[in-house]
This record gives C-alpha cells, structure tokens and sequence, in this order.
C-alpha cells in the first residue's frame, strides 16, 4: 500500500517494480529459513523477477537450485516452502532442478533459455549460483538465439494480426508493447552488448536520441500496465474498452472538444507502440548485421 501510494505520488514505474521486488525477496528468505531448506539448495530468482521488475499482479518466477537430487528427508521441506509462498498469496511459477538439469533444458528449449538468462541469487550457496551461471551461459549460442527470438517474434506478431493498432491491444505482447523492448534486452545479453538501452548506443547500434525515445516509450507502456493492474484488480495487460476510461483517468487526461479522455489514452498509447515498433525493428536489423555483414552479400547485374 505505502509503494502504491508514492506511486500516485511520483509515478516512478522502476521504484514501484524495484519495491515489489524487495519486498518478495524479503518475503522468501524468511519462508527459506522457515521451512528449514536443505542447506545445499539455492533460491534463485528468473524471469521478470530475476530481472528485477515485478508488477502489482505478476507472477514470480523462481528456481530451486539443488546440488543433487532431494533425498526423502528434504523433499517435504521443499514441498512446504512452495506450499507456504501460495499461502502467501503470491502468484509463483517455480522450476525445482540441479545445475545439470537446468543446463539441459535451457539447451533444449528457447523459453526456458530465455527465463534462465536474467536471474538473481535470493539466498543460498553462492557457489552454486555460480556454477549454474557458467553452465547455462555454456550452452547459449548467441547468434541461433537471435534467430530464434526473431522467429518468436514473428509468431507473436501473426497472433495480434501484424499491428500495434488493434482496439484492444494487448501492451505486453502485442507489437510495440512490453516484449518487443525485452526481445531486444535478452538478445543483447545473450551477445554481450549489455543490459540497457545506454549499453546498445555504446556499440553503435542505436543513438542518443534513440535511447531518450526508447525510455520514455519504456517508461510509459510501464506505466500503463501498472494501472492496468490495479484498475483490474489482477493480471492485465489488455485495453479493453472497460478499462480505457479508468485508464485515462489515471493519466489525468481530460476530455477534449471533439475527443473523449479515452480516445486521447489510445491516441498517447498509439504513438508510443509506433515508436517501439520502428526502434524494434532499427535495433533487430543492426544486430542481425553483427552476424551476417553486409560485405557477405554480392550486387548482382
């Protein structure tokens, strides 16, 4: 409540995400010492918790990072302490692997790659955070993943029909929402170019001025799925037209002469997928150069 009121106070979307995130990690280092874990295991955050952003009503992605297969003796105690975070209330997605099996499957699959790639040590052997650090990294190749986060790109643009102007759009999956700014991050990572938008431009990959437009883009589709999670009361992440009025309120947008408020939200909303879109698709095709130069191809007559 305190982080919802500065919210409506400073409308930081990085302090409220940030807060969450300390707040749940504080939260799941005293159930780890409740629940009395085995003392080789690892709580590891993943994810867009791992990433260290967590909104109101999202689900938090964690890993229970284990030495060795659990014995009969510790496997109840893990049992409880997944247990204990539905208890809680909290919305968890949880993995309970060794460093072996998570290497395997993150070889295996690119979603599971991809979750594993932003992480965080909650509590535990720090050791072994390492190791599962070196080994997932092991089998990430960086540029069949970017083909890879391209081809889910392009997947995810067919199921919102190619436009960022739908009606209802969704402002985490559809085009220039959310994803399109994470798809750039996490191919980025995967290539060493780093973790932030400062990072591309230092590579030659985007501009100043680019940067200042992608965090404002950034800093606004944020914004809005924040409302969008408290105007709900749950998860969404849609404009539906219940919504777009509340929505518009939030941003204190008043209605114009020939324009209701919530036609001004969409209007606001519209410009800033555009932004992510064309951005998205600069950045894309610039890194895709880092595999294939342009010299490999020939004009022909």
């Amino acid at each position: 409540k305190r982080l919802r009121a500065a919210y409506e106070q400073d409308r930081s979307p990085a302090r409220l995400l940030r807060g969450r995130c300390r707040l749940v990690d504080d939260a799941l280092r005293a159930l780890w010492a409740l629940c009395q874990m085995p003392p080789h295991a690892t709580l590891v955050a993943v994810g867009g918790y791992g990433r260290g952003e967590l909104y109101p009503c999202s689900d938090v992605d964690i890993l229970i990072l284990l030495a060795q297969e659990p014995d009969a003796a510790e496997t109840p105690h893990i049992e409880r302490f997944i247990g204990s975070l539905w208890d809680l209330g909290l919305d968890i997605g949880h993995s309970v692997r060794t460093v072996a099996a998570c290497a395997e499957e993150a070889a295996q699959d690119i979603t599971i790659q991809t979750n594993l790639l932003e992480s965080r040590l909650l509590i535990g052997q720090a050791g072994l955070y390492h190791e599962f650090v070196v080994a997932t990294a092991a089998c990430l190749e960086p540029e069949s993943f970017f083909h890879a986060k391209r081809a889910e790109q392009e997947q995810r643009y067919n199921r919102f029909n190619h436009t960022p102007y739908a009606l209802e759009p969704n402002c985490k999956e559809s085009p220039g929402g959310l994803r399109d700014l994470q798809n750039i991050i996490w191919i980025a990572l995967s290539a060493g170019l780093g973790t932030r938008w400062g990072d591309l431009a230092r590579h030659g990959l985007i501009t100043a001025d680019e940067v200042r437009e992608l965090r404002a883009a950034e800093r606004f589709m944020q914004q809005v799925r924040i409302h969008l999670h408290y105007i709900a009361g749950r998860r969404e992440d849609r404009l539906v037209f219940d919504h777009q009025e509340a929505l518009a309120r939030a941003f204190n947008l008043k209605p114009g002469k020939t324009r209701r408020a919530s036609e001004l939200m969409m209007q606001r909303y519209f410009r800033a997928a555009r932004k992510i879109t064309q951005l998205n698709i600069i950045l894309l095709q610039n890194i895709a150069v880092r595999y294939q130069p342009l010299a490999a191809f020939h004009a022909r007559p």
